[in-house]
Formats: C-alpha cells, structure tokens, sequence
C-alpha cells in the first residue's frame, strides 16, 4: 500500500476532527491488521474504485460516536438515534471528500461509495482484498475516546 494514498485520509481526518470537535487531537501510533477484524461497535465504511480499489473505515465505541454527534449538533445524545447516526455518516463524508480531492490534486482517479453505517456488538468487517493489510491510525479525541482510521487500499489490478 502506497503512502501517497494513506496520508490524504490522515491528515483530513486530523483536520475535520480538530475543525469539527474544536478540541486538541493526537494521532496514536500507526500499525496493521489483517482485513477481516472486529470493529468497536460503531463503524463508517467509505468504498473506492478507479485506479485503487479498497476500503476506508472510520471506527470508534457507541460512547465515542454519540460524544462526537452531540459535539457536532450542539446538543446530548445518549441513543444512537437517527440524527447521530447520520451525523457519523456525514463526519466520514467531510473527511474522504477532503482526502479524494487531494488524491485527485495528485492525479489519482477512482469513486466512492456513500459512507455506509455498521452498529453493534461481536461484528466483524471482511475485504476481499487478498492480502493487503489494513494501516491503522488512532486518532485521541481524549480520555478513552478515539477514531481509529482503518485504511486498506491496493492499486488495482489491470
């Protein structure tokens, strides 16, 4: 997996977070997991196909996404209700639109999919990437709080 495509996803998650939560963000040490993995019960995925074929993760606890939704709406919430789900969904957008456009700054070209949202407990995400690995990045929203950014792209096979 080539750095070029991770970057962009990093460094826009770092920026919307910091923009968004308006609080101080700290990116964890990166490391790799296999990409079939259980998620921490609240995950975005964002597609790609073009010239990289993958996928993006956004994952954190229910705790961690309804802080984030109530931060980004101004108000509690203590269900994963409609509004802080979308709200999560839209938290992935606002980072893969500034992370795709920067890839397409640098000449790559590829789509996206809508961010699709995954909930609860004991599930686990799979890619039939063969054996790419998933570079992971925490991103320390605070105490016990993180987004990690799972990101498992490969240039596509032609």
């Amino acid at each position: 997996m080539r750095v070029e495509y991770i970057n962009p996803f990093v460094e826009a998650t770092f920026n919307v977070l910091k923009e968004v939560l308006n609080t101080d963000i700290k990116r964890g040490e990166i490391y790799l997991k296999p990409t079939t993995m259980s998620i921490m019960g609240v995950a975005a995925l964002v597609g790609l196909a073009g010239d990289v074929e993958g996928r993006v993760l956004f994952d954190m606890t229910k705790e961690t996404a309804l802080n984030v939704s109530g931060s980004m709406n101004g108000e509690k919430f203590t269900v994963l209700d409609d509004l802080a789900k979308a709200t999560i969904q839209e938290l992935a957008n606002m980072i893969t639109a500034q992370a795709v456009t920067k890839l397409h700054d640098l000449g790559f070209k590829f789509d996206l999919t809508p961010p699709a949202l995954f909930t609860g407990e004991n599930m686990e995400v799979s890619s039939n990437l063969g054996e790419v690995e998933a570079l992971i990045v925490p991103m320390e929203l605070g105490p016990n709080s993180k987004i990690e950014v799972n990101v498992a792209i490969r240039e596509r096979v032609k």
